[in-house]
């Protein structure tokens, strides 16, 4: 009994992982028939750089709709694109029909998702866009349904096959909408100029909020930096590198600019009974690693690790150094 059970989970596994299989192979094939759609089909690849225009050129906001599947897709490229630099928000057809058509204005783009361009609940939305001449978007697969016909700009996605074996569940079809919808996104993004820092004013929290703090935010400044000028003795050396506990200690010059570090390791390598009286530069380490304090975090995490080091002085144009930061600065932030 106990190996007819095993014989039946090691097929059961077998025919899951077929099935997962099929699934991602049609999958990626949708994607190929995407991007030789764009590649092939002209109306649609200018469909797409005229939504660009006309979202990147408005003065208003995009509101994205759909029902049901296409309507989580479209929640998704809104939620997208409000955190890249477009504002933008999703409206469910039938509270659009229960007073909220009144949020949406002349000055907005419709962006309307339904994949047989012939979704009822959108009736009333079409109806209202073109009383108020609110320009439609439409991402469908019916270049001749309802939709894709009162839309002033209609992107025709291939038809292709859904992963459901019953041909049902909206799958890839979906996938596709997505791909569209971010690809919109993207575009706009690049178009405004979005930068890292903008990334960050709309994602403050959690990790992706840590990665895209700045270097200067959680470096120590001040006292706190552990600093000698070149001439001085060891001694003094070792003092300063306990005191401020970070393991190292900088050198400047006489013109203050950063020359020089010494490390635990530099006193490893060059203990001798003299050593607390040899000069600092005798000792350090030149041209050390540092880092501008405009610098991602997550840029500074992938720094240290690429050099299998763990403290990065902050230094200005000059190159004096006016920060330090230690590893443990970046994963108590949540950086790692």
């Amino acid at each position: 009994m106990g190996l007819r059970n095993v014989k039946a989970d090691a097929h059961s596994s077998a025919a899951v992982v077929d099935s997962i299989r099929r699934t991602i192979t049609t999958a990626k094939n949708g994607i190929e028939a995407l991007a030789a759609h764009l590649a092939t089909d002209a109306a649609f690849a200018q469909g797409l750089v005229d939504a660009i225009a006309l979202i990147g050129d408005g003065r208003g906001r995009v509101v994205v709709s759909g029902v049901g599947k296409s309507g989580h897709i479209a929640r998704k490229i809104a939620a997208t694109m409000a955190s890249t630099g477009t504002s933008a928000y999703f409206v469910h057809p039938t509270e659009a029909s229960h007073g909220d058509l009144g949020m949406i204005t002349a000055e907005d783009v419709l962006i309307l998702l339904s994949w047989s361009g012939e979704t009822a609940e959108l009736a009333n939305m079409l109806t209202y866009a073109k009383r108020f001449k609110v320009p439609v978007v439409s991402i469908t697969c019916n270049r001749d349904s309802t939709l894709a016909r009162n839309s002033e700009i209609a992107l025709v996605l291939p038809k292709v096959q859904e992963a459901c074996p019953h041909g049902l569940a909206p799958t890839t079809s979906a996938m596709l909408q997505l791909a569209v919808g971010d690809a919109l996104a993207m575009a706009l993004l690049e178009r405004r100029g979005f930068s890292a820092e903008d990334f960050k004013t709309f994602h403050p929290g959690g990790k992706l909020g840590a990665q895209l703090r700045l270097v200067h935010e959680l470096a120590h400044v001040a006292e706190q930096v552990p600093l000698l000028a070149v001439g001085r003795p060891m001694s003094e050396a070792v003092i300063e590198m306990s005191a401020k506990g970070f393991g190292v200690v900088g050198i400047v010059d006489e013109k203050g600019v950063l020359t020089g570090v010494i490390t635990d390791g530099d006193l490893r390598r060059h203990m001798a009974g003299n050593l607390l009286s040899q000069p600092v530069e005798e000792v350090m380490s030149r041209n050390p690693r540092v880092v501008h304090g405009d610098v991602l975090a997550s840029a500074a995490m992938e720094f240290m690790e690429e050099h299998k080091i763990t403290v990065l002085f902050l230094v200005d144009d000059a190159g004096s150094p006016v920060g330090i930061l230690h590893i443990h600065d970046l994963l108590r932030a949540g950086v790692a």
